[in-house]
């Protein structure tokens, strides 16, 4: 897996090679990060610049540019925020129980961004916890998501297992009372592993009632499954610290594609190393990176290449989450 571009191969645009590309279909935003993003903007839109949100609404460094010449102030922490009656916007990844405790303290006026299937896992974590289940949480350490999750219970009460290893090294306090979530934006293969090590060693250990990991994660691999085996090298437009994006260039790569790259734009295309005298190149982007993006990438392609695109679908979506009702009155009507 590469994620730095090349210097560009020099093309004679007079003698283009053929190049066919294959577009994933679903790909880009899902519903959670579209909820975001949507919070952010009708927020400056009733009360004005300007908006603080604190990390990044969702990861995608063109979109949190785009919101930041807007008005939005992305902030770290609340401490860096001063006394304002202007919204403060929690991301879509989720918080710690102590952030929207510290901002009451405060008085702030909260929106929170928070998507609604990172919302059931916390909830699926709570509950666990309060009928005397030793809580397990399947993750990548120091996500966002994951900091949040963890901090829905007392320091010290979720154990984090990232790999099978994790869960071969495991010792529970007592394996009849077990129970897992895991992060939303995990590699639907990679976490199928782990949860089935773990149900090896403890049968009884109490999962989801429904699946963690999110309808948008789960189409997007199934997509680049299906392109990857055609595909000489997979593009992955999304960001470096964007989890489902990542997931998206091992899994082209782990159902046979040669090479997976990630590009957070179009000026990232790794040139040299794509088929010099053309061929197949399959493209995808992360739940939160934009549309205009790919169009991007795609007409990058075009330039150097005789190129056609041919999408490619495994399915069709049309889920959508409320926004806040302090916001209700500004978004237009469906």
């Amino acid at each position: 897996m590469n994620t730095n571009a090349a210097p560009a191969r020099t093309i004679d645009r007079n003698e283009r090679p053929p190049l066919k590309i294959l577009l994933a279909a679903p790909r880009g935003f899902c519903a959670g990060v579209d909820r975001a993003i949507k919070i952010v903007e009708l927020a400056l839109e009733k009360f004005g610049a300007p908006v603080y949100v604190r990390h990044e609404i969702v990861h995608n460094r063109y979109v949190v540019d785009s919101l930041r010449s807007k008005g939005a102030i992305f902030v770290d922490e609340l401490s860096e925020i001063p006394d304002t009656d202007q919204p403060v916007i929690f991301s879509a990844h989720g918080v710690a129980r102590s952030v929207p405790e510290a901002a009451k303290l405060r008085n702030m006026f909260v929106l929170d961004a928070t998507c609604p299937l990172v919302f059931k896992v916390h909830f699926e974590a709570r509950r666990q916890y309060d009928a005397g289940y030793q809580s397990l949480l399947i993750g990548h350490a120091g996500h966002p998501e994951v900091v949040g999750t963890m901090g829905q219970l007392p320091d010290g009460a979720v154990t984090l297992i990232e790999t099978v290893a994790d869960a071969d090294a495991f010792e529970p306090i007592d394996p009849e009372k077990l129970a897992f979530t895991t992060q939303t934006t995990l590699s639907v293969d990679d976490t199928a592993e782990i949860v089935e090590r773990l149900r090896q060693r403890f049968p009884s250990i109490l999962s989801p009632a429904k699946e963690d990991i999110c309808y948008a994660t789960t189409n997007r691999q199934a997509a680049v499954k299906e392109i990857a085996g055609e595909c000489d090298v997979v593009l992955v437009v999304g960001a470096p610290n964007s989890s489902n994006s990542m997931r998206l260039v091992e899994v082209a790569e782990k159902a046979g594609c040669p090479s997976g790259y990630l590009v957070q734009r179009a000026s990232d295309i790794p040139w040299n190393e794509l088929p010099p005298s053309g061929g197949t190149i399959g493209l995808t982007a992360g739940a939160s990176a934009p549309e205009v993006l790919v169009d991007e990438v795609i007409s990058a392609l075009k330039e150097r290449y005789e190129a056609s695109v041919e999408v490619v679908t495994t399915a069709e979506e049309n889920v959508a989450f409320n926004i806040p009702r302090a916001l209700r009155d500004t978004a237009p009507a469906a």
